[in-house]
């Protein structure tokens, strides 16, 4: 079994107080654990990787298992998914080898152009301690850029609920067409954005051709650039196979690829009746689909901390709003960015635990390394279910504005400088309109990163957005300058380094440069101690 850590001695160093941002323990980025890396300052995963793995996926009832920490301990089962981000894998446990060891026609499977990693935060891992960004692969002829994963969890809820609202219209078509026995053709709007009509014929027959924006089958698929993955479970497992060889074992999308309708842990609705879902790359623990010798390398419970973990994951920042961002925000509207850019849109059934609004601050923000303040906020409800377990927390389903998000998660196309070429020499033209949150950290810009400044990225725009990239053309130096202002506002942060209502900063502390005093401890929502994991 590759998913344990080999025998080697185990110290129990003792090191000064380590920051608990959202999760507990030690944030940084990429990570090794205490077991395989003792060292003085007892800094590093405190869990070998057996001991993550734990019960396996279990249930309510299990200690231990991922079943039961996300359903009475969500603290911990989200920090658990940070540790597994940012865990350095090593041979032993089954890093690699490449996809086919990276020989194979790349234009059937771009996945044998892409890198081989040890760790999630290799590709996402700036600023310091986040999922953000960092990566590049070769997965096209023109590379791609690894995206931050700021806000995942928000960005997988506003699709799904898009595709279910656009999937209504077309039922809604459909009985209309057959009642009246004549075609009815309606318009598909989800949260305010326009997929074009949808028209249903009086046999129940339906025609596709005045859909824009989305498939056919009316499915949204905010990730990917080009709008590829349903899921951050499918996502997931398939970046630990491409980047780092590292086969997961799952039941959810296995059924769920063939045709059954599955709940995720998270709440998240594969629905395989209606979708095509991603298969894992093994279909049993005992597989070994890569021949490397090493079976169930990312067992079950792994799936589905990191998946909670990311459905959880904060949102952006806001920086310093002044009269010019303010001037710049107005601007971004009259030129007509938010048409596709859409600023704040609604979720109406929010399935995380916890939210975290980041924004200036400069009173109480930790004043060393930023001036941001999280703002930390429960988000579930606690019940007993008469077992001396800890008590059930769950969701509490409430609706959310997602603010600042700029995003239609809608496919565009932008004229021949944001087109792709493909290695089979087609040429990809569609692409989903990129979240703005988070851009003033995210330089260099575009899917394929060949913009530098966000001037550049802005001129670069044509087709769909050539009026609106027009318009930006014609502003005076100020008015661009004010545009730049407010979108460099809109931030990544470095958990680790930023203060909250949770930890308030303590400045005059000497050791506070070195330890980070300030960050949020969701430990402190569920009314529980402080974990080592």
């Amino acid at each position: 079994m590759s998913s344990t850590s080999p025998p080697r001695a185990r110290a129990r160093i003792l090191g000064p107080p380590v920051l608990l941002f959202l999760l507990g323990g030690a944030t940084y980025a990429q990570m090794t654990d205490q077991t395989q890396t003792p060292n003085t300052l007892g800094v590093g995963i405190k869990k070998s990787l057996s001991e993550q793995i734990g019960a396996g996926r279990g249930d309510l009832v299990t200690p231990g298992s991922s079943l039961f920490m996300i359903g009475r301990d969500p603290f911990r089962a989200v920090q658990r998914g940070r540790q597994l981000f940012q865990r350095k894998f090593t041979a032993y446990q089954g890093v690699g080898p490449r996809k086919n060891d990276g020989v194979g026609d790349i234009a059937l499977d771009g996945a044998v152009g892409a890198g081989l990693t040890d760790s999630c935060a290799s590709c996402h891992g700036r600023p310091f301690g986040s999922a953000g960004v960092g990566g590049n692969v070769f997965t096209r002829p023109d590379s791609r850029d690894a995206p931050h994963l700021f806000g995942l969890g928000l960005q997988e809820m506003l699709a799904d609920e898009m595709t279910a609202a656009l999937r209504s219209i077309r039922s809604q078509a459909i009985t209309q067409a057959t009642q009246a026995g004549q075609s009815v053709s309606l318009p598909l709007i989800a949260k305010g954005v326009s997929f074009g009509l949808m028209t249903a014929h009086a046999n129940g027959s339906v025609d596709t051709s005045g859909v824009v924006g989305v498939d056919a089958d009316l499915r949204v698929r905010p990730f990917f650039a080009e709008g590829k993955t349903i899921s951050i479970r499918e996502f997931a497992i398939g970046a630990f196979k491409a980047e780092m060889g590292l086969e997961s074992v799952d039941p959810d999308t296995l059924a769920a690829s063939q045709g059954a309708d599955v709940v995720t842990p998270s709440g998240m609705g594969l629905t395989g009746t209606l979708d095509a879902i991603e298969a894992p790359p093994v279909q049993s623990e005992l597989q070994d689909g890569d021949l490397d010798g090493h079976t169930n390398e990312i067992p079950t419970s792994l799936v589905d901390f990191m998946e909670f973990y990311l459905l959880n994951y904060f949102k952006p920042g806001i920086g310093k709003q002044t009269a010019q961002t303010t001037e710049g925000r107005q601007l971004l509207s009259s030129v007509g960015c938010t048409v596709c850019h859409v600023p704040d849109l609604m979720i109406d059934r929010d399935r995380r635990v916890a939210d975290v609004a980041t924004a200036y601050n400069s009173v109480q923000s930790n004043r060393v390394f930023n001036q941001l303040f999280a703002t930390a906020t429960g988000k579930f409800v606690a019940s007993s279910d008469g077992t001396p377990f800890p008590t059930i927390k769950t969701p509490q389903f409430g609706s959310f504005l997602v603010e600042n998000i700029f995003a239609d998660f809608k496919r565009h196309d932008l004229g021949p400088a944001f087109h792709e070429r493909n290695f089979d020499g087609t040429v990809r033209t569609h692409f989903m309109t990129e979240p703005l949150w988070g851009v003033g950290s995210t330089a260099p810009y575009g899917h394929d990163g060949r913009s530098s400044t966000l001037e550049e990225v802005i001129l670069r725009h044509g087709g769909e957005a050539q009026a609106s990239r027009d318009a930006f053309a014609l502003l005076t130096d100020a008015q661009k300058s004010a545009m730049f202002a407010f979108l460099n506002s809109l931030v990544l942060f470095s958990p680790p380094d930023t203060a909250s209502n949770l930890e308030p900063a303590n400045p005059l502390d000497p050791a506070f440069p070195l330890q980070g005093h300030g960050a949020i401890n969701l430990s402190v929502l569920f009314n529980r101690p402080r974990d080592k994991e």
